[in-house]
């Protein structure tokens, strides 16, 4: 019974993810100027790349996670893995229809076929197929396999997508630039800067508190799981 407490450290962790994510949301409303060009829609945008970034996280300890489960053969890891994907495909969702609202007013569209933005959709589909392909396996070590190969081959779409400003052309704008000019770049200002570092840090607080949730439940799913053949391999 005392296994399925809360732990303190993730009670104080979704309290201080929650107060984080409180005071960025305030900052992006009240202390962040509203940028000369594209106005206040602009304002979209401390969560759009935060919310980018926690979905390439959750990818990128999926890959850690999977060679950890090749190293091992411990589905624990396993566990973690699928736990990293569900919870980056939450975020790079909630990336797409942010980046959708952001660009409606400044692009005249809810979505181009701009090569960062099809990246992104391509990266989304990609952990997506990662899901339908452990639902079509029913053998827990050969599904944590066959996920943890797919996990790291579809990796290759996230250095993708994230440079994908950088290496075609492109209407997405550069965020990290040196200044306003055609391309879309626009320079931050010390407030707009906080902000982004408001917002990530938050989206990254909110995504350690996420994944520890998951991994809790997958683990104690685990246990029933193991559990329930003990039981049908005494009958």
């Amino acid at each position: 019974m005392r296994s399925r407490q809360l732990p303190k450290g993730l009670l104080f962790l979704d309290i201080l993810a929650g107060l984080s994510l409180l005071l960025a949301l305030g900052m992006a409303l009240f202390y962040a100027p509203r940028e000369t060009t594209m106005g206040d829609v602009q304002r979209v945008f401390y969560f759009h790349v935060a919310s980018a970034w926690t979905g390439m996280l959750g990818y990128l300890l999926a890959v850690i996670t999977s060679i950890g489960y090749l190293r091992t053969r411990r589905l624990a890891w396993d566990v973690a893995s699928l736990a990293g994907v569900e919870i980056g495909l939450v975020f790079t969702a909630l990336c797409v229809v942010s980046g959708s609202i952001w660009a409606r007013p400044i692009w005249n569209t809810w979505w181009t076929w701009d090569p960062r933005l099809t990246t992104a959709f391509v990266m989304e589909l990609i952990y997506a197929a990662y899901l339908l392909l452990r639902r079509g396996v029913e053998e827990p070590g050969q599904r944590a396999r066959f996920s943890a190969v797919y996990a790291i081959v579809g990796f290759v779409t996230v250095p993708l997508t994230f440079f994908s400003i950088r290496l075609f052309r492109t209407i997405h704008p550069v965020i990290l630039g040196a200044g306003n000019d055609a391309s879309g770049t626009f320079a931050m200002t010390p407030p707009m800067l906080q902000t982004f570092l408001a917002a990530l840090g938050a989206f990254t607080l909110l995504f350690a508190a996420f994944y520890w949730h998951r991994c809790r439940l997958g683990m104690h799913q685990l246990q029933q799981q193991t559990e329930q053949y003990a039981v049908e391999e005494e009958a």
